[in-house]
């Protein structure tokens, strides 16, 4: 007695079921078709989709809206004149809500090559659409916000090399923002993007200045988060009052103190505003003029509160450095 392949010992009722079985765990609806669209077969249909009598009666157009029902029509057609299989999405609307279905057409030909029906199968793809909507949507995010940063840097270059004497000069001011703004866009990117917290931002800007001298500067007031423009350049804001102190103030030295003082202002009619002062002591006299003539004056009177949409007045007297920066309330969370 001669033994077959394993698959014929199977009754083909078993394996028939075997197949549906498999079939529904797919989540997969077929269909065949003839060449005149007429369905002759529905299997495994969504439960969503209407009922298997209505879909051999009324084919395509009752899964699918008008205009979907006929690109799906042409796609048809088409397999059937060119005997060319081909795959569309489209969507199905149920409860007001589009599902998205992958459908695959593939032609059915007698032996002689000529087309007598075709095969179809869709599968829902309704959470791979969505994945692929919000991965569109977070590379434009981070498109528009890499278009920002290179900008950002593009002024800091050009103004750092317009208040720069050497090459060497420059790039250890460069060097500085550059990092500044790396630390601020780490916390930012922390939060997922919702900003930096402003006790986090002035913690990780001014580290490296009072690593033994904390004392040096007192805090108080609100903790506000700002958005992630507003933490950029505020850090940047930051970066430049501790390279200026550290050079000609307190944090080179080691004496007086520097009070950095947060807090909420109403402006009346006009929308509340976020002030952040910051206001150094120093023990001895400064050297206003060598303070004022730097690239630092610029980013805080001018770069800052231009990208923040506030103002800032930065005041250097002989014994205390000022600076009050304005923001308007779009900037900040309370």
């Amino acid at each position: 007695m001669t033994s077959g392949s394993p698959a014929d010992s199977v009754p083909r009722f078993d394996r028939f079921k075997t197949m549906l079985r498999g079939l529904r765990a797919s989540g997969m609806c077929v269909m065949y078709q003839d060449n005149d669209l007429n369905v002759l077969m529905v299997e495994n249909a969504p439960e969503f989709w209407p009922s298997r009598r209505e879909i051999m009666d009324g084919g395509d157009a009752m899964i699918f809206e008008r205009k979907v029902a006929e690109r799906v029509k042409s796609a048809k057609l088409g397999v059937i004149e060119d005997g060319i299989a081909t795959r569309i999405e489209v969507p199905v609307v149920s409860e007001d809500q589009s599902r998205w279905f992958e459908v695959t057409v593939e032609p059915d030909t007698d032996p002689s090559g000529a087309a007598k029906g075709i095969f179809v199968a869709a599968v829902e793809i309704t959470d791979l659409v969505h994945r692929e909507q919000v991965l569109k949507t977070l590379l434009r995010e981070v498109s528009h916000r890499s278009k920002n940063l290179l900008a950002i840097m593009q002024s800091i270059a050009m103004q750092t090399a317009r208040f720069s004497d050497t090459l060497d000069d420059f790039l250890l001011k460069f060097r500085g923002r550059i990092q500044s703004l790396s630390q601020s866009q780490d916390l930012v990117t922390d939060s997922n993007w919702r900003g930096a917290r402003f006790s986090e931002l002035l913690s990780r800007q001014l580290a490296r200045y009072i690593a033994s001298n904390v004392g040096l500067v007192r805090r108080n007031g609100v903790d506000c988060y700002l958005n992630p423009n507003a933490a950029l350049h505020v850090g940047l804001a930051i970066h430049e009052l501790s390279v200026n102190s550290a050079v000609y103030g307190v944090l080179s030295e080691g004496y007086g103190h520097v009070d950095i003082e947060t807090h909420k202002r109403d402006e009346g009619s006009e929308s509340e505003v976020l002030e952040i002062r910051w206001l150094e002591h120093l023990a001895g006299a400064a050297d206003v003029d060598a303070v004022r003539a730097r690239f630092g004056s610029t980013v805080l009177e001018r770069v800052v509160p231009k990208a923040v949409g506030g103002s800032a007045i930065y005041e250097i007297a002989l014994e205390t450095v000022q600076y009050r920066l304005e923001i308007p309330s779009s900037q900040y969370e309370c």
